[in-house]
């Protein structure tokens, strides 16, 4: 039975609604290395990582611990919106979110798969640098649950799965954001 590692990338230097490829912030690269620091001791793993700077930044210190390099996988990059300007994000998101998976349109459905996917098909220990959208894809998975989000994983948290031959189970949770 592989573990999966998934790792929500650490604090961008810009919200999901002010661009579309931020990098890490100061906390957000403090956050990968105590991410990397916590990981370590597991490996070497295979590492794979959404092709976002954010989460590659975030992969980056456990890559150089354990002198590797992340694979690259779009199916575990952010949920893909469609064409509109930045400022739109958050009411589309919202009438999504309000839906759950069941409302979903197609495009949205596919990308939920191709997560699902790639993670029932890790056969080996892996750590996943992702988004909170993918990494809720794989909760809700393992606990049987349509919404979106399920759970607010914090930046750089680590949320532990097993694949039961193509099956998720949650070992257990990451860090939970603060709400505000």
């Amino acid at each position: 039975m592989a573990r999966i590692y998934l790792v929500r990338h650490g604090e961008a230097t810009a919200h999901w609604t002010e661009a579309t490829d931020p990098g890490l912030s100061e906390i957000g690269l403090q956050q990968a290395h105590a991410t990397a620091k916590r990981l370590a001791p597991l490996g070497p793993l295979a590492i794979a990582s959404s092709p976002l700077r954010r989460a590659r930044e975030t992969a980056a210190p456990l890559e150089a611990a354990w002198r590797t390099t992340a694979r690259i996988v779009e199916a575990v990059a952010e949920l893909p919106t469609p064409r509109m300007r930045l400022d739109e994000r958050p009411l589309w998101l919202q009438k999504v979110m309000h839906g759950g998976w069941s409302a979903a349109d197609r495009a949205l459905l596919q990308w939920r798969h191709a997560v699902l996917d790639f993670l029932t098909a890790c056969e080996q220990d892996i750590v996943v640098f992702s988004h909170f959208v993918a990494i809720n894809v794989a909760l809700g998975a393992a606990l049987g649950r349509d919404e979106f989000a399920p759970f607010k994983p914090a930046n750089a948290s680590i949320t532990v799965l097993a694949n039961d031959d193509g099956r998720l189970q949650l070992i257990e949770h990451g860090a939970a954001m603060r709400e505000a």
